[in-house]
């Protein structure tokens, strides 16, 4: 059985929801370490074996077992992430091969009814087809000298047209982007960028690097009149 592309992304995206619930539950529950000045590995107790009576040794340990219950949550829910971004990526690009397949077929009828008397249309159809825009989500402003981005070919003023599964039909922040930089780290992610009004297709893969980040370069969002 198929899943449904959009279907497959809904998914994904209601994984991502329940990812970023289970990192404000982790934030709150560190808000409570941080009031008791404790971390994760701090002793509960004093030199003399005694519970500390400076901290809230109940209330530290409760919090410290629901942090390790909620890690635990998220790394399972992050493979589960990056197996559904997988999962989207193929479909996206099967439907793309299936996509230019049938305009190369529409192309050969087009062809063949100019042949019989009917090139004025052929024109017509071929320019309407050639003529589609390429919306881009995102541009870059800044790349990092000896990066991850500069090592994919990624340069200034690149214009982001797909990042992973990620594209103007289904684009909503740059925290998309983010999720798939995060969940894809050390693996190679597709990106499409638009470079002087041509389309390039490059292999990003996000990693720490000496530099900030996993790509070293500086995505904004484009500014609507652009696309």
């Amino acid at each position: 059985m198929v899943v449904p592309l959009e279907t497959s992304r809904d998914a994904v995206l209601e994984l991502m929801t329940q990812k970023n619930a289970i990192e404000q539950k982790i934030a709150e529950q560190g808000k409570i370490l941080e009031v008791n000045r404790v971390g994760m590995t701090d002793p509960l107790v004093d030199d003399s074996g005694f519970p500390r009576n400076d901290i809230d040794v109940y209330q530290v340990r409760q919090a410290r077992h629901k942090i390790i219950c909620l890690q635990n949550d998220l790394k399972a829910l992050m493979k589960r992430i990056e197996q559904g971004l997988h999962t989207v990526h193929a479909q996206t690009s099967s439907q793309r091969q299936e996509h230019l397949t049938s305009t190369k077929l529409q192309a050969l009828e087009l062809e063949e009814d100019g042949e019989n008397g009917s090139a004025s249309g052929l024109r017509h159809s071929m320019r309407a087809i050639r003529s589609q825009p390429v919306k881009p989500i995102a541009k870059v402003n800044v790349v990092s000298e000896g990066s991850p981005a500069e090592d994919a070919g990624i340069a200034l003023r690149d214009e982001i047209v797909e990042f992973g599964t990620i594209n103007a039909g289904n684009f909503r922040d740059l925290s998309q982007i983010g999720a798939v930089v995060r969940s894809c780290e050390n693996r190679i992610v597709p990106v499409k960028v638009r470079r002087d009004g041509k389309l390039i297709e490059l292999s990003l893969t996000p990693k720490s690097w000496s530099g900030r980040g996993l790509l070293g370069c500086n995505i904004v969002p484009i500014d609507s009149a652009q696309r």
